[in-house]
Order: structure tokens, then sequence, then C-alpha cells
């Protein structure tokens, strides 16, 4: 009977079995492309991202790089846009923002969320119409609220009663009207890591519904001379694959919705139904493409709408991830290999490059699946069990965590791992005083620095202890 094994493997009669999703490929150098951009190719063996080959462009600005595909961005931006004609738009910031890429969204016709006063000077730095701009955040401190009304931010999500009394209060010093919507919590079981599940009630975020304090809120907000009363916010979670749980929150949010028309007597011309959709990081995952979003969305929101008797608001939601993920990869050097005994005699290889945990820490703090593939060379080496492996002082400084790459993997060779649009350079951190990769665009074959690389100067810049 196989046993487990502390890396949640099991092995019987001295073989190694993966989970499900992991199967030996039969050619290890090659691409799937559901993970990667749409301008991916590979040829004998080196991956190209929009016309540039990896290796020319390590040459030319080193590893590890952040490597932004703007067709695939810019594409994937427009796919979204044109598929939820009838919403607005919003692109989460959180996930990855720089005013390059406030600008390629400005173009593109999308709006931008944002979640602190860093995201919006840079939203202001791009110069984003500000009336397209939406300020999320549980705890948005008074000069962050002071500099979104100044601003002229077209929403701002409230998220506390402090935060209603606070914003109302600045609002008036200013002697401005601000639009706002209330964030809800619908008390929906996302199925993703608890990490990024946002709609249960044991949580910083929103306002319950459950509880009365949502409708307390609506109350509140609409009776604030210095507000206007948009809507509802509700946002479930993130990394999501189907729309049951939308199904459950829009029949709860607009529940709610109903109630402030029939108990207020106010009937709010919008509603939000955040972000969270999925993208593929490796063949277990099957993400749907905006079009059968907008449309099974659509069909639960206009069906609830009908059953309650009440007008369909004006819709919005917010992609992130769905957006940013795919378009980006990051290529990082190996530097080590080794080959290491597992229990029932079988084997890993852990390839060692020059980033890991500062630069994608969604593995170690989500548990968080990745791929990866040699970009530099052609390899005829047969399949095998590989863990790619940071350099900083953890045991858990873990790339990717079971994928076959070729045997013949070695020192020098370039490797490539999709998906990391997402999360990896906004969470990046100086962990054991590493320097921040750059993100370097792609376009028609040429590169272009979005973000430069770090240096030690930038390091050392706010160390200002005496010598």
């Amino acid at each position: 009977m196989p046993t487990a094994h502390p890396s949640g493997w099991a092995h019987a009669d001295g073989a190694l079995r993966g989970p499900h999703w992991l199967r030996e490929p039969s050619d290890p150098d090659a691409l799937v492309p559901l993970l990667w951009s749409r301008t991916a190719t590979k040829s004998d063996g080196v991956l190209s991202i929009g016309g540039v080959p990896l290796p020319e462009l390590v040459r030319e600005h080193g590893s590890p790089a952040y490597v932004l595909d703007e067709a695939d961005f810019r594409s994937r931006a427009r796919a979204f846009r044109d598929a939820f004609a009838d919403y607005d738009v919003f692109y989460a910031g959180k996930a990855f923002l720089c005013t390059t890429v406030a600008r390629w969204l400005a173009e593109e016709g999308l709006s931008l969320d944002v979640c602190s006063g860093g995201e919006l000077a840079v939203a202001e730095r791009a110069r984003f119409p500000m009336e397209r701009v939406g300020f999320h955040g549980n705890n948005k401190t008074l000069g962050e609220l002071e500099r979104a009304v100044e601003l002229g931010v077209g929403r701002v999500i409230v998220d506390s009663f402090t935060e209603i009394e606070r914003l109302a209060d600045v609002a008036a010093e200013l002697g401005r009207t601000v639009g706002v919507m209330v964030r809800v919590t619908a008390g929906v079981e996302a199925h993703t890591h608890e990490y990024i599940a946002t709609a249960h009630e044991d949580q910083k975020f929103g306002f319950s519904i459950a509880s009365g304090d949502a409708l307390e809120a609506v109350r509140r907000v609409h009776a604030a001379p210095s507000l206007r009363l948009l809507g509802l916010h509700s946002h479930i979670g993130s990394q999501i694959f189907d729309t049951s749980g939308f199904e459950v929150a829009a029949r709860r949010v607009l529940a709610l919705h109903a109630r402030a028309i029939e108990e207020v007597g106010v009937e709010m011309p919008e509603m939000d139904l955040g972000g969270g959709f999925g993208i593929a990081y490796t063949t277990q995952d099957d993400p749907s493409d905006p079009a059968q979003l907008a449309t099974e969305i659509t069909k639960i929101v206009e069906h609830e709408c009908r059953a309650l008797e009440i007008a369909l608001p004006r819709l919005s939601i917010e992609p992130g991830r769905a957006i940013v993920g795919p378009s980006m990869c990051t290529v990082y050097e190996v530097g080590t290999v080794k080959d290491v005994a597992l229990d029932g005699g079988a084997r890993r290889t852990y390839v060692s490059v020059d980033g890991g945990m500062s630069d994608n820490i969604r593995t170690a703090l989500y548990d968080a699946d990745y791929s990866a593939t040699i970009a530099s060379r052609p390899s005829g080496g047969p399949p095998a069990l590989s863990r790619v492996v940071g350099k900083h002082c953890e045991a858990g400084d873990i790339v990717v965590k079971d994928e076959f790459l070729p045997a013949d993997v070695r020192p020098g060779d370039l490797l490539a791992v999709p998906g990391t649009g997402a999360y990896c350079r906004s969470m990046a951190s100086n962990y054991n005083h590493a320097l921040r990769p750059p993100v370097i665009g792609v376009r028609d074959g040429k590169t272009f620095t979005v973000l430069r690389r770090e240096t030690v100067a930038d390091l050392l810049a706010t160390d200002v202890g005496v010598l």
C-alpha cells in the first residue's frame, strides 16, 4: 500500500506518484500555449517573447527579469472591455501597476482600481482619468482620503462605519461630493486559498449582509450630504474558475439592493461584482475566457433582477490577474543543480536559480503552483522530476514545487516561469537584501524598460545609520 510522503506525494514499489495533474511529458522542452503569453514561441529550444529571444534579453538586461508582453496585455484588456461592453471594467491595480501599465489601460478604455496612496500616485503620474478610478482599502488613512477627494476619484469603496464618517467629513471640508460604493460580505465560500477568499464572514473586508451592518451602511451613506451613494460592491476571492460563487453572491447582494429600495427609499444605480477570475498556472487549471464569463454573469444578474422585479443596475467587474498574469513571465539563470534521494528510492533534482521568494512569494505564501521550461537551448535529455528553488536562506524558498525538466539541465541555463504577472513584482521584497528585478517590456522584436533593476545604491539609500 502506498505511504504518504511529507511532500504530499506517495510512493510504492520505489515509484514516485505525483498529483493527478503532474504527468511525465513526452517532450519536456515543449511549450503549453495556455500557460504563456500569446506571442511566446520556442525555436530550437530558445524561448522568444514578443519576438525577442530571451537569451538576447538577458544579455542586455541581466537576470532575473520579469518579461512583460505588451501585445498580450493589451489584447487581454481589450477582450474584457469588449466582452463586458455594457459594464465598467476596472483593472485591479494591486496585481501589477506602474505608469506604463496605467497608460496602456487608459488607452484601451478600461478603468482602474487602486488600494493605497502609492497606487493612486501612480495613476496620477500616468495622468489616468480620475473619474475612472476606484479607491479600495479597509483602512484608508485620512491623508489618502483627502488626496482621493482632491483628485476627484470616481468612486471610493467604503469598508467601515468609521470610514463613512471620515470620508463624509473630508468631502464636506473640501466642498466636494464623492461617489461611494458600500463593500459588502455576501457569506460566500469561494473555492480558493483561505488567504484570498474574501466573502466569508470571518475576515477583515466589508459590511456583513447577514448581520444587518450592510443595510445600515447604505443608510448612513445615503444620509450624508457630501456623499453620493452609487451602489453595492462584492468581491468573493481570487483565482476562481467558475461562476457558481458569483451566482450566490449576486443573489444576496441584489436582495440587499431591493431591501434598500423598500426600506431606505433609494435605488442605487450601480453594482460591482468584483473580480478574482482565474488563470492557468499549470495544466490542471482551466480558466474561462472573458466572453464566457460575461455571458454567464450577465445571465445570473438579469435572472435575479427579474425575480426581484427591480431594474438592472449598471454593473462593474475588476479583473487584474486575468489580464496581467499570463502577460508576464520571469527568466532566471540556473546556478546549481543537485540530485536528492527521496524515500522509497525515488529521486528529485533541485534546480537553484538566481532569484526566489523575493521576486515570487506566492509559492511560499499561498502554496501556489507554477510551471517552468528551459529557455536558452535545445535539450535531448529525458524528463526528470525537478524542483526549482531560489537562493534565499529559507527551506521554503521554492519557485516551482514540481516540474518535469530535461535531465541535462545545468548551470548557466536560462529557466523561464510563465504566469508571473500578477502579485509577483507587486509583492516582491528585498529579503536577504536582494535587489528587485526589472520589468522589461517586449514588443515587435524590441525591448524597453518598464521598471529598472534596483541597485545597491537603491538598497542603501534608506539606511541612514551612522558608520
